[in-house]
């Protein structure tokens, strides 16, 4: 266990105490919206994970999922509905259309399954 040392101020003896320090990792919007919610609903978690010097990782572990599972689902509700690269060079608007509707059915399970729970 380390020493803890003190700062005088005042009269009072105050303890320096830090959380432990973590690299800064630049964060996508999947870990901007978790790092929100956990802030906002979940707020023992959020400073548990911040005192304990892990919320960086944990939230580049949930962005890393978050993109994995975006790219799963889209690719598997693609294939389900039969969007092709046939369709895409027959009917680009159609295609663009469709792949919106997927991209946005994914981006709502994931943001339930990884982000919101």
């Amino acid at each position: 266990m380390a020493e803890i040392t003190y700062t005088r101020q005042g009269d009072y003896n105050l303890p320096n105490l830090l959380p432990p320090q973590e690299e800064p990792v630049p964060h996508g919007k999947y870990a901007l919206l978790r790092r929100r919610f956990l802030k906002e609903h979940r707020r023992i978690t959020y400073t548990n994970l911040l005192t304990s010097g892990k919320l960086s990782s944990h939230l580049a572990e949930i962005q890393q999922s978050a993109q994995r599972r975006m790219e799963e689902i889209a690719a598997q509700m693609a294939k389900a509905q039969g969007v092709t690269e046939e369709l895409k060079a027959s009917d680009q608007m159609k295609w663009v259309q469709m792949m919106n509707n997927i991209q946005n059915a994914a981006e709502e399970t994931v943001l339930a399954e990884l982000i919101y729970n």
